[in-house]
C-alpha cells in the first residue's frame, strides 16, 4: 500500500489502532493478538487497515501463514513500544494517587541525596497517608505551571524570590575520614593539605559555583602556591563526600550536607576553626497552587523543624530577617 505525498493525512491517528498495531507487530500473527486484545481477528485486521490507511503507507507485509514487518513498520515500533509503556505507567500513578494525599517537590541531586532523603524516614512515620514524590534535577523548574508543589533550592539571597525562606546557611570546610589519618599524617594547618589528595567538583573553576574551590580556600589562608599530592575531581557533591568517607582524600564539603557525618564520626573536621562562609543558603519556595494544602503545610513545619537541627548542628545563629516563616 503506498500512497501519493500529497494524499498522506496530517491528523493525529487513532490510540486504539496504534496498540493494535503493537501487539501485531510484537507477535507478528493476527490471530495471537486478537487473543491478547479480546478482540476478534477481522476487527484487528481492520484497525491494521485504517492505520495504514491513516499513516499512508504499508506497515506489514502479509504472507500466508505470518506477517512481517515493513521498514515503515519497523519505524513506526521503535516510536510506539517507547510511547505506549509510559502513557500506561503516567495513568498508572494517576490511579494510584487519585484521593491520595500527596507532595511532590524538586530540588537538586546532592541536596535530595545527601540531606532530604536521609531524613524522611521520620516524616513517613509521622505521616503513613501522605506519598512524597522528589524530582531530583539541576533544572528551575516554574512551580506557577510544574507539576510540583514546592522547590528547595540553593542560591544566594538576591537570586531568590520574595516567597522563599531560608532554612539555613552554608560554611565551607576540610573534612576527611579518620581512616585517612590513621598512618600518622596529620592536619593541624592549612599547609598540611599538601599531602593529601584533594577532592573537588571538576567544573567549579568554569561555573558560578568557584566559592566551593580549594584555591579559593588557600587564597583565603595565604597558600597560593599550595599543590597537593594529587587531584580527585567529581561532578556532584555526594559523590566527592562519598570518595571522602571511603578515604580516597580530603574534600572541601558544604557543612550542611556532611554535618550528620560529622555527628556521627564516619568524617572529621581537623581544623574547624578555618571554616569559611559561603554567600549560599538553602531555600524552600512553596508554589502558590500549593500553600494553603494541609498536607504541604505539614511537610513545610517538618522541613522546618528539620532546618532548626541543621542550624544547630553546625553552630548557625539565623538571621532576625529570614526567621522561620512560611505564611
Amino acid at each position: 500500500m503506498q500512497h501519493s505525498q500529497t494524499h498522506l493525512r496530517t491528523r493525529p491517528i487513532s490510540a486504539g489502532h496504534l496498540r493494535a498495531f503493537e501487539a501485531v507487530a510484537r507477535h507478528l500473527n493476527f490471530r495471537a493478538a486478537a487473543e491478547e486484545m479480546a478482540l476478534t481477528q477481522s476487527a484487528v485486521s481492520r484497525q491494521i487497515q485504517a492505520l495504514e490507511e491513516e499513516v499512508g503507507v504499508g506497515l506489514f507485509l502479509r504472507h500466508t501463514r505470518a506477517v512481517e514487518l515493513t521498514s515503515a513498520g519497523a519505524q513506526l515500533l521503535m516510536a510506539v513500544s517507547q510511547s505506549l509503556p509510559r502513557i500506561d505507567g503516567a495513568v498508572r500513578q494517576i490511579r494510584q494517587s487519585a484521593g491520595r494525599r500527596a507532595v511532590a517537590l524538586t530540588t537538586f541531586a546532592s541536596f535530595a541525596s545527601m540531606w532530604l532523603i536521609p531524613r524522611l524516614e521520620q516524616f513517613q512515620r509521622d505521616n503513613p497517608d501522605i506519598d512524597i514524590r522528589i524530582d531530583a534535577t539541576d533544572n528551575t523548574l516554574d512551580l506557577e505551571v510544574a507539576d510540583v508543589d514546592m522547590a528547595l533550592r540553593y542560591g544566594p539571597m538576591n537570586a531568590m524570590p520574595p516567597q522563599a525562606v531560608r532554612l539555613f546557611g552554608e560554611q565551607l570546610t576540610p573534612v576527611v575520614s579518620p581512616w585517612l589519618l590513621k598512618d600518622g599524617k596529620t592536619i593541624h594547618k592549612p599547609a598540611d593539605m599538601a599531602q593529601f589528595t584533594l577532592i573537588e567538583a571538576g567544573d567549579a573553576h568554569h561555573t558560578h559555583l568557584e566559592w566551593l574551590t580549594w584555591r579559593r580556600w588557600f587564597d583565603e589562608h595565604g597558600l597560593q602556591k599550595l599543590q597537593p599530592k594529587r587531584w580527585l575531581y567529581f561532578n556532584y557533591a555526594y559523590q566527592m563526600v562519598q570518595a571522602a568517607l571511603t578515604g580516597q582524600g580530603v574534600v572541601l564539603a558544604r557543612l550542611p550536607l556532611v554535618a550528620e557525618h560529622l555527628a556521627n564520626g564516619d568524617l572529621i573536621e581537623p581544623i574547624p576553626k578555618l571554616r569559611m562562609d559561603s554567600p549560599m543558603a538553602y531555600w524552600l519556595i512553596v508554589g502558590p497552587r500549593s500553600a494553603q494544602r494541609p498536607d504541604i503545610r505539614a511537610f513545610c513545619d517538618w522541613l522546618m523543624a528539620q532546618s532548626r537541627i541543621t542550624r544547630e548542628t553546625i553552630g548557625e545563629v539565623p538571621d532576625p530577617d529570614t526567621l522561620d516563616n512560611i505564611d
